[in-house]
């Protein structure tokens, strides 16, 4: 894989993503805060449409409405459980719909992507609770080998609690995971003091403060399923970590990365130079998008299958 961090000679940026962050850089920022209505609203108005031939199919798992989504020719007994990002507030099918039919074409897996609850009006760890719901439902429908769970953002530090959360369970690990720019560290407040505070035009420091009070709504943030990436990650299943080095979140990645190392787990942490939060939403469109959506392909293929 070039272009990653280490590289000694990684490949210069591509003038699609140069144009991308110009674009981006000229969105201003609010002058006012949003409240979480207008911040879902502006999200998905932005909402990048699915390609024609990605079928997406309304459902109900454990009792949690969602969305199956398809690239044509996937399996239909090997799935993804995509937990969406949004900062724990914002997001839903139609924001990662896209997303999550590159992954289906990428990973071949079928994906599922539930419409979890959001807060403020569901705070931790009401999320947790119902997604460890669907995955008891979706681990006892396919197995473990042909069960994935993947996020991005705060959908990245989902993942990682809900793994906790089954672990701490003795419940059965999932075959891998996949977390994507995560979110993991909600009791970290230095964001505004971030290199990357400047340099990335998706997240901002004031947006993630008013946030994780939102989701927390008091509770403790050291809390393991609060902030995964300061809690014992022994036991978990291998994990595939993509994230941008011009992200505000870079530190929550890397430091989940090595505490996971730490803790024993086969772990293997991507740090692309120069992108952004979550610029896998951007594949068929950016060079480096694309590559990260089909290196997580790479990775889903490369778990082998119990016999």
């Amino acid at each position: 894989m070039t272009g990653l961090s280490g590289d000694m000679n990684p490949p210069p940026v591509s003038d699609a993503f140069r144009r991308l962050l110009a674009a981006l850089q000229k969105v201003p920022a609010p002058t006012e805060p949003l409240s979480p209505e207008q911040m879902r609203a502006g999200m998905e108005q932005v909402a990048l449409l699915a390609g024609d031939e990605i079928e997406a199919t309304v459902a109900e798992i454990a009792g949690l409405a969602g969305e199956w989504v398809r690239a044509p020719g996937v399996a239909s007994d090997r799935v993804l459980l995509y937990l969406h990002g949004g900062g724990y507030a914002m997001g839903s099918p139609n924001t990662h719909r896209k997303l999550c039919g590159d992954l289906s074409r990428a990973t071949g897996l079928s994906v599922w992507l539930p419409d979890y609850p959001l807060a403020p009006e569901s705070p931790f760890p009401q999320a947790i609770e119902a997604l460890t719901s669907v995955y008891d439902e979706l681990i006892e429908d396919v197995g473990k080998e042909n069960l994935f769970v993947a996020g991005d953002s705060a959908g990245g530090g989902l993942t990682i609690a809900l793994l906790l959360a089954v672990r701490d369970a003795s419940k059965v690990m999932p075959a891998a995971a996949i977390c994507i720019s995560p979110w993991a560290d909600l009791a970290r407040t230095d964001h505004a003091d971030s290199p990357n505070a400047a340099t990335d035009p998706i997240v901002r420091p004031a947006d993630t403060a008013r946030m994780v009070g939102w989701y927390l709504a008091g509770a403790d943030p050291l809390d393991p399923l609060a902030s995964p990436a300061r809690a014992d990650l022994s036991g978990l299943p291998p994990l595939l970590i993509q994230v941008g080095g011009a992200e505000l979140l870079l530190d929550d990645a890397v430091v989940l990365g090595e505490r996971a190392l730490a803790d024993g787990v086969e772990v293997t942490t991507e740090v692309w130079p120069e992108m952004v939060h979550v610029w896998h939403l951007f594949a068929g469109r950016v060079p480096e998008a694309t590559e990260a959506v089909a290196r997580i392909g790479e990775f889903v293929r490369s778990i082998p299958r119990e016999a």
